[in-house]
């Protein structure tokens, strides 16, 4: 069970950016959590990151910026800004084809995701 880490705030998601996203993985994509709160994390991700699952964790997305593809369970779904993905904990996902930028999002999970909870598809 994930500890309370909640602030009254006030986040200004367009300008977190680069760096402002934490560290860049090999594929470019960042992701950094904002609140993590009993049973659920925020963050906000931008990037793109492989097809890939999480066995115990559910993951909504709210796409900010980007058009394009995603891998969504077995097939290519198109989002665009103002979409929520809906994923199912166990159900392939990835960020594959965006048309121009990569995708920014707000990512909720629950419950939160584990260290080990991520298994790349291949």
């Amino acid at each position: 069970m994930a500890a309370e880490n909640i602030t009254a705030q006030a986040l200004h998601i367009p300008d977190l950016n680069g760096d402002a996203l934490g560290p860049a993985s090999p594929t470019g994509f960042r992701s950094k959590t904002f609140i993590t709160a009993d049973g659920m994390t925020l963050s906000v991700q931008d990037g793109n990151v492989p097809r890939h699952r999480h066995p115990n964790t559910n993951e909504f997305q709210y796409i900010l910026e980007g058009t394009g593809t995603v891998w969504l369970g077995d097939k290519e779904v198109h989002v665009k800004p103002g979409d929520l993905v809906v994923i199912p904990k166990g159900t392939q996902h990835a960020g594959t084809k965006p048309d121009g930028r990569t995708f920014k999002a707000i990512a909720i999970k629950t419950p939160p995701q584990g260290p080990t909870d991520t298994v790349m598809m291949p």
